[in-house]
């Protein structure tokens, strides 16, 4: 698979990485359901096989859960040359209920935790999963920084930030990289967050190609339903990511758009999964794309995506797709 180089730093990534969101379990309020760590560790040890030589995780994820599912993916493989990225950022409330806080006191705490669950003596990116809160950010960065110094990690960088936070740390120490949401049906950091990576030569990693599953071809009104009670996407019903999903007018407006993507797909012998990675990808600036997968099988189709390319008219047309799709929202009101 191609690798590219992230940002400033020294770390060659596959245009693909493992993501473990969904591996963290269903019991912290923002988790996919249940989730046997055999069903984990497989899916990751898949994607090794599989040359994708990166795997993003977080603290956040089950509180622990990805991350430990991790290290015992990595022990197994017992390949030094594999690339771990994790988070801070992000602590369980009393009803370990996720909630996004830094400051240097928590980030200390949060490293320590990752590096044991992970089973390794440094990590090589270390991210700000949030800026949150904003008064706290440069202490974390500065955090971060003096983690590099003391070896605990290799690079820095940061989650979900925009232009101006992005030059408020910049003004600190150079960025390695963001990792912002971006895939056809979010696409704000085209708007000046694709520009700043590239002009300041920090990486880029996109998660959530396919929308949190919403943009892999098995939307329907069964899909919704069967989904299990401590699935995010079942109780968020407010989310932006499935708000669509849960009204009439809603979901009628994406079934018409998944059945356009898919023909479209089809007719590229690809799936939509396919597509969305691709579409992901397509931006010169993107370094990788972190694609989820829970168990064997999974990541099969989707590293796929790499063997496949986008033309500027295959992105116009499935604008078109998009942009009609989006219309109807806004009249449903």
């Amino acid at each position: 698979m191609k690798q590219n180089q992230l940002g400033n730093s020294d770390l060659l990534l596959s245009e693909i990485g493992l993501g473990t969101w969904a591996i963290g379990g269903g019991d912290w309020g923002m988790g996919w359901g249940e989730q046997d760590e055999q069903d984990s560790i497989s899916c990751i040890l898949e994607a090794l096989e599989q040359g994708i030589n990166w795997i993003d995780t977080a603290h956040a994820y089950g509180f622990g859960v990805a991350e430990e599912a991790v290290g015992k993916a990595l022990r197994e493989f017992n390949d030094d040359s594999i690339i771990v990225a994790t988070k801070c950022g992000v602590l369980p409330e009393e009803d370990n209920k996720p909630k996004r806080f830094i400051s240097r006191e928590t980030i200390l705490e949060e490293v320590d935790g990752s590096l044991k669950r992970l089973g390794r003596d440094w990590i090589d990116l270390y991210q700000i999963h949030w800026p949150v809160p904003s008064e706290n950010l440069i202490e974390a960065w500065e955090t971060l920084q003096d983690l590099k110094k003391a070896g605990k990690i290799r690079w820095a960088g940061v989650c979900n930030c925009w232009q101006p936070e992005l030059e408020a740390l910049q003004a600190v120490a150079p960025v390695s990289s963001n990792q912002p949401m971006y895939n056809m049906l979010d696409r704000k950091i085209e708007e000046n967050v694709l520009g700043w990576c590239d002009q300041n030569n920090s990486g880029l990693l996109v998660y959530s190609p396919m929308h949190s599953g919403v943009l892999t071809g098995k939307i329907s009104h069964q899909w919704l339903d069967s989904l299990p009670q401590n699935d995010w996407r079942k109780h968020k019903t407010d989310h932006p990511v499935v708000k669509p999903l849960h009204s009439k007018d809603g979901l009628q407006a994406f079934l018409i758009l998944q059945e356009e993507l898919r023909l479209f797909a089809q007719e590229r012998e690809m799936t939509i999964g396919q597509l969305a990675v691709c579409w992901a990808l397509s931006p010169r600036e993107v370094t990788s794309a972190i694609v989820g997968a829970r168990k064997h099988g999974q990541i099969l189709e989707t590293v796929q995506a790499s063997n496949n390319s986008l033309s500027q008219d295959d992105k116009n047309l499935i604008m078109k797709y998009i942009t009609k799709f989006e219309e109807s929202l806004d009249h449903a009101g």
